[in-house]
C-alpha cells in the first residue's frame, strides 16, 4: 500500500479512500444471518419436525440412550461427525440465546426470530432429557473413536451409540456448568412467549449449578472418551463463574452476584488476562458481562473485584484490536489467528464479545482503556465488523467461509451428511467403511449443500485448500455460527437505538405466540403451592410441598389437566410428558372446591400451571 501511495497523486487516493467504504458495506447480513441460522437444521438429531426445511436431513439417532434407560433422542451433532458432545452442544445453546438475548429485536426485524429460537429450544430440548435427576447428566452419545473409523449419513448410522454421565461419583463440574449457563440464557429467551418452559429451564439451571459447584471435577476424567476431541484444558472454575453470570442474568438472585464477587480472585476471574474464547474457555465472556454489570450501577460491595474483571475483560478486547499489552496473531490479511484446526470459531467468538462491549460501552459513554490509548466503541464495533468481513468474503482469497454465500465457497466440506447423497434421493444403504470408499474419497462437490455453515477456515497465510480431507479446515462446527448469529443481526440492524445497559428484562415477541396464558381475572383455577416440613437424610435436604387448586369459577371444571416441569419425584397422576391428568376418582371439581396434591422434592417446587380445562354443568 505504502508505494501504492507514492506513485499516485492524491486526488486519485482520495478517491479510493471514499469508495473503499462502500465495497465494505456491500455485504447482505441479513441474507448471511438467515443462512447461518439455517445450518442448525442440518446438525439436527431425532425425528425432524414438519417444519424442517433442510429436506434432506432425515431421522436419525432414535435409539439414543436406550440401552441407559433414558431418552437422548434428539439433540445436535456437533460438527461433521455424528456424536453428541455435551459440553460443545450447551455452549452453542448459551451463544444462541446470548445472542438473541442481546439482538433479538434486530433478528425480529429480519424475520429471523422464530428460527433463531428453534435452534435453541432444539437444544433445551435436549439438555432437559440430558438432566433427568438433580445431580445426573448425560454428556455424550456415541464415541469420537468408533464414529471417526466411518464415514455414514446421520440415518444409517451403525457406530456405538452409548450414553456417557456425570454424577456425584464421576463429576463433571465444566459440563454441569456450562450446561446451567445454557439453560439460564435460555430462559430469558422464552420468559415471554413460553413462560412455563422457561421457568423449568431456570429450575434446571439451579439444580444444574448446584450440582456443578459441590461436586467439582473435570468431565472428560469422568467421561474419558471425550478427552481426545473436547478435552476441557482450562478446568471448570470459568465454567461456574459464567453460570453464575447467567443465572444472575436470569433470575435476578443475589446469591449468583455475591458469588462472582466472593470466588472471582479464587477462580481466576479477576486474575486471567485471555486471548481466547471458546467452548472451552469462558473467562473473558465472564469478565465482559460482570463489566456490564459494574456499567449497570450492580456491584455493590464487590465493586473493586467487579473492576479487575473489567480490566481482563478490557484486556481481551484491546489485545483483539493490537492495541493491548499481549496482541492476537493476525493473518497478513487481518484474520484473528488462534490455531490452524477450525480457526473460525475463535474469531466469531471475540467478534461477538467485541460487539456487545462496543454497544455496552455506547450505552455508558465510556472508551476502551488499552495500553496504546483509548478506543471509541465504533472502533471496537468496526473490529467485529472487519472479521465478519473476512469470513463472507473481504480476503486475499475473495472466498467466502459460509458455505452458501456468494459466489465462492468451500464445495467438498468435511460432513458425512452433505457429502453423502440424501437417503431421500437414494436410500441405498452407506455401510461404514464404504461411505469413506464411495463418498469420502470423491473429488467432487457435495451432493448436499450445507447452506450456512461456517467452515474451519483459512491458516495463518490466509491459505486455503478446499478438500473434504482437510478437516482442520473445511469441517465446520455449531458453536462457530453461534455468536455469530448475534453479530450479523447487530450489524443488519444499524447504528441507531442500542441502549445494552438498560435492566436486562428481554420483551421479545415473536410472530407466533408458543403458549398464551389467559389474564388472571379470567382463569378459573388458582394453583397455590407451599412448603409444609423438611427434613434432613443422609447429608440431603428434602421438602414437603404442598399444591392447593381451587376452581374459582361458578362452573364445575371437567378434564382439567395441569403442566408440571422440573418435576423430580411422583405426583401419583396420569402423565403423557409433563401434562398430568386429575386422578381417576376426580372427575370433576365443583365451583368453589379446592383439591390438593403433595410430593416430596430435593429441590425448589415444581413449576406448575393449568394446561387445558372444559366446563360442565352445574347441578
Amino acid at each position: 500500500m505504502e508505494k501504492f501511495v507514492k506513485l499516485t497523486s492524491m486526488k486519485p487516493l482520495l478517491l479510493l479512500l471514499c469508495l473503499l467504504p462502500l465495497a465494505f458495506a456491500g455485504h447482505d447480513y441479513g441474507q448471511a444471518l438467515t443462512k447461518s441460522i439455517l445450518f442448525f437444521e442440518a446438525q439436527r438429531s431425532g425425528y425432524l419436525p414438519h417444519t424442517q426445511r433442510v429436506t434432506w436431513r432425515g431421522n436419525s439417532g432414535l435409539n439414543d440412550g436406550k440401552a441407559s434407560g433414558v431418552d437422548l433422542v434428539g439433540g445436535y451433532y456437533d460438527a461433521g461427525d455424528n456424536v453428541k458432545f455435551g459440553l460443545p452442544m450447551a455452549f452453542t445453546v448459551t451463544m444462541l440465546s446470548w445472542s438473541v438475548i442481546e439482538y433479538g429485536k434486530q433478528m425480529a426485524a429480519t424475520g429471523e426470530l422464530d428460527h433463531a429460537m428453534d435452534a435453541i429450544k432444539w437444544g433445551t430440548d435436549y439438555l432437559i432429557k440430558a438432566h433427568p435427576e438433580p445431580n445426573v447428566l448425560y454428556g455424550e452419545v456415541g464415541d469420537g473413536s468408533t464414529d471417526h473409523y466411518c464415514w455414514q449419513r446421520p440415518e444409517d448410522m451403525t457406530t456405538d451409540r452409548r450414553a456417557y454421565k456425570v454424577d456425584p461419583s464421576n463429576p463433571g463440574s465444566d459440563l454441569a456448568g456450562e450446561t446451567a449457563a445454557a439453560m439460564a440464557a435460555a430462559s430469558m429467551v422464552f420468559h415471554q412467549s413460553n413462560p412455563a418452559y422457561s421457568g423449568e429451564l431456570l429450575q434446571h439451571a439451579y439444580l444444574l449449578f448446584d450440582f456443578a459447584d459441590k461436586y467439582r471435577g473435570k468431565y472428560d476424567s469422568s467421561i474419558s472418551v471425550a478427552q481426545q476431541y473436547y478435552r476441557s484444558v482450562s478446568g471448570y472454575n470459568d465454567e461456574l463463574l459464567w453460570a453464575a453470570a447467567k443465572l444472575y442474568l436470569a433470575s435476578g438472585k443475589q446469591y449468583y452476584l455475591d458469588y462472582l464477587g466472593s470466588n472471582g480472585d479464587a477462580m481466576g476471574g479477576t486474575g486471567w488476562g485471555m486471548t481466547e474464547f471458546s467452548w472451552d474457555v469462558k473467562y473473558a465472556g465472564v469478565q465482559t458481562l460482570v463489566a456490564k454489570f459494574l456499567m449497570q450501577g450492580k456491584a455493590g460491595q464487590h465493586a473493586s473485584a467487579f473492576e479487575r474483571y473489567q480490566e481482563k475483560a478490557e484486556f481481551f478486547l484491546c489485545s483483539c484490536l493490537g492495541k493491548g499489552s499481549k496482541n492476537v496473531q493476525k493473518t497478513p490479511g487481518g484474520l484473528i489467528f488462534r490455531q490452524r484446526w477450525n480457526n473460525l470459531q475463535f474469531v466469531t467468538s471475540a467478534s461477538f464479545l467485541s460487539a456487545v462491549y462496543s454497544d455496552y460501552l455506547a450505552s455508558s459513554g465510556r472508551n476502551l482503556r488499552c495500553s496504546a490509548g483509548n478506543v471509541a466503541p465504533s472502533e471496537l464495533l468496526g473490529f467485529a465488523k472487519s472479521q465478519v468481513d473476512y469470513i463472507l468474503g473481504d480476503n486475499p482469497r475473495a472466498t467466502s467461509y459460509m458455505v452458501g454465500y456468494g459466489n465462492n465457497y468451500p464445495r467438498q466440506v468435511h460432513h458425512r451428511a452433505s457429502s453423502i447423497v440424501s437417503i431421500k434421493v437414494d436410500p441405498s444403504f452407506v455401510s461404514c467403511r464404504g461411505g469413506y470408499a464411495t463418498w469420502f474419497s470423491k473429488k467432487a462437490r457435495d451432493p448436499n449443500l450445507l447452506v450456512g455453515a461456517i467452515v474451519g477456515g483459512p491458516d495463518a497465510y490466509d491459505n486455503f485448500a478446499d478438500q473434504r480431507d482437510n478437516y482442520e479446515q473445511t469441517e465446520p462446527a455449531t458453536y462457530n455460527n453461534a455468536p455469530l448469529l448475534g453479530i450479523l443481526a447487530r450489524l443488519n440492524g444499524g447504528h441507531g437505538g442500542y441502549n445494552q445497559l438498560l435492566p436486562v428484562n428481554v420483551q421479545l415477541q415473536s410472530r407466533r405466540q408458543e403458549s398464551t396464558p389467559a389474564p388472571a381475572s379470567s382463569n378459573p383455577i388458582a394453583i397455590e403451592q407451599k412448603m409444609t416440613t423438611s427434613w434432613d437424610a443422609k447429608g440431603q435436604k428434602y421438602y414437603r410441598y404442598s399444591t392447593i387448586i381451587t376452581n374459582k369459577s361458578d362452573k364445575t371444571l371437567k378434564d382439567s389437566q395441569l403442566s408440571i416441569s422440573a418435576l423430580w419425584s411422583s405426583v401419583g397422576l396420569n402423565k403423557v410428558g409433563n401434562v398430568y391428568g386429575f386422578p381417576s376418582w376426580l372427575h370433576s371439581l365443583p365451583a368453589g372446591k379446592v383439591w390438593s396434591l403433595v410430593y416430596i422434592h430435593a429441590a425448589d417446587p415444581a413449576a406448575v400451571s393449568v394446561f387445558s380445562y372444559s366446563f360442565g354443568i352445574e347441578v
